[in-house]
């Protein structure tokens, strides 16, 4: 029995979203995920709440912002808020959690990579949407096991549409593709048709495509982190439209005006094929990567390579023992982490996009903590959390000296063909009698969907805990919050509607 759907590039592909969307929520496709897509999607919606709670605790601006906002729009019949519960407008819920779990760009990533098919379009994408389930759901009365399930089901349209369609290339931004997965998603939920959400799908489209503006600049913005949450409130207000009759752009994959065949051009076809699974172990969700702290995630090699050496070569910790470090990766992470402005980053936004930032704090933490043990030890002592971003680390003397002695290059074609398969990396560390230290070209680091060597588990469990240590009140219980958001499978409507009923902390960022 075949595992997948496939929605041919001749046919109305925001239609066949629709249908797929509906039978996959009903289950009528086939047995449906396997244990482990669902453990999987219960790991990605934990990390994204911490991360979440934590950026609310700390008080960061858009977040507080847009849950602020949120709590003007109260709906006895809406949705929840992290920290809060009271019910509001759906889609306010949806921007304010969408931003506060962004907020860190600690969650999971994708990189649109799928060789076996033959999809390698590599757009970027984040596990930003859940909100999107659990707001529908709590909206609706549908319990937990139907809130996982359309997680699994936004995490496969969009994980698919970057595997096939790369938007960063074309300068749009890659929440488009969450966009698009949120608003079937919703409409399936509260019972639409396909036809209603093709309709939605092709609002999103035609009115709300964000470009990537906003990620440019010396020193990025409040909408850099906000911006999946702002289009999924702009998906799911189309969604609402459509659900009460207003009737959107049709066939919009094949639109000839749309962004797909205007960057793409055809002779009347959709761009790409897409391959939707709905049973089984084959889903998008098994090749997205987990951050192990906060950090962008095209540094994660770098900061495996630098662990690698310093576990191997623990006489690099002595201060000063290190004269100069270069660091090789890809291009995209070449031009995204490399930009010559960001080697003197002044805000959060700007140091966490800062490869020579990212590095020498690491570097600096290991030296002052005379760090050892392995790889994994090292990754728990030194795990990058929003203190290793704030005002004072910023203009650490000790970070400034380091940032001085990295040299970022870009690796070249050697490099370039090896992503998205994996983060191409090499660090060459001098020390300062002259000896040289190689890491190697650094593909799977910790976190990364095909590493196999890392302790997931234990490095996931430490940063539940120093999330969560921020984002609950002093003393207050974070295995019993981890326990909550992990029983997501088994809650009722009602305990749905409770599950971000947590308090949260009042810690000011500095």
């Amino acid at each position: 029995m075949s595992t997948s759907v496939t929605l041919g590039k001749d046919t109305n592909q925001a239609l066949g979203i629709g249908e797929f969307a509906i039978d996959f929520l009903a289950g009528t496709l086939g047995p449906g995920p396997s244990q482990a897509v669902l453990d999987r999607i219960k790991r990605f919606h934990t990390d994204a709440v911490l991360c979440g709670a934590s950026a609310l605790a700390l008080r960061t601006n858009a977040p507080t912002i847009l849950q602020a906002e949120a709590l003007s729009y109260v709906d006895s019949n809406g949705a929840t808020l992290f920290g809060a519960p009271t019910r509001v407008k759906s889609e306010k819920a949806i921007v304010a959690n969408g931003a506060a779990v962004r907020e860190w760009d600690s969650n999971g990533t994708n990189f649109g990579y799928n060789p076996a098919r033959g999809f390698v379009a590599g757009e970027f994408g984040h596990n930003d949407y859940y909100s999107v389930a659990v707001a529908a759901c709590q909206e609706r009365g549908l319990d937990g096991t139907t809130a996982l399930r359309a997680m699994v089901l936004i995490d496969e349209i969009r994980g698919r549409l970057a595997e096939v369609f790369s938007l960063k290339t074309y300068k749009i931004d890659h929440v488009v593709h969450g966009a698009i997965a949120s608003a079937a998603t919703y409409v399936a939920l509260h019972g639409g048709t396909a036809e209603q959400i093709e309709s939605a799908i092709g609002m999103f489209v035609a009115h709300y495509i964000p470009w990537r503006a906003i990620r440019a600049g010396k020193q990025l913005s409040d909408s850099k982190g906000a911006s999946a949450a702002i289009s999924t409130e702009a998906a799911v207000l189309s969604a609402k439209r459509a659900l009460a009759g207003f009737v959107g752009p049709k066939d919009i994959f094949r639109n000839p005006e749309s962004l797909f065949r205007q960057f793409e051009p055809t002779k009347g076809d959709s761009p790409f094929d897409l391959v939707l699974s709905h049973s089984g172990d084959d889903f998008a969700v098994m090749g997205m990567h987990f951050k192990i702290g906060l950090y962008e995630h095209q540094s994660a090699g770098a900061l495996q390579g630098l662990i690698d050496l310093l576990v191997e070569n623990p006489s690099l910790l002595q201060p000063g023992r290190v004269g100069a470090i270069i660091v090789k990766a890809y291009e995209p992470a070449f031009g995204i982490i490399g930009d010559p402005a960001k080697r003197d980053p002044h805000t959060r936004q700007s140091a966490d996009h800062s490869m020579v930032y990212i590095v020498a704090t690491l570097l600096r933490k290991a030296i002052e903590a005379s760090a050892l043990g392995t790889s994994d030890d090292f990754w728990k002592q030194l795990m990058l959390m929003p203190a290793d971003y704030s005002t004072v680390a910023l203009h650490d003397v000790n970070t400034r000296e380091l940032i001085d002695k990295i040299s970022f290059e870009h690796g070249g074609p050697e490099y370039d063909r090896r992503y998205p398969d994996g983060i191409p990396t090499s660090l060459i560390i001098t020390d300062v009698d002259g000896a040289i230290y190689e890491s190697g070209m650094v593909m799977y680091p910790a976190g990364h969907a095909r590493n196999t060597t890392a302790d997931l588990t234990g490095l996931l469990h430490k940063k539940a805990q120093l999330l969560g240590e921020l984002a609950l009140p002093d003393g207050g219980d974070v295995d019993a919050l981890v326990q909550q958001l992990e029983a997501l499978y088994s809650l009722s409507a009602e305990q749905l509607l409770r599950v971000y009923q947590f308090e949260i902390a009042n810690r000011p960022e500095n």
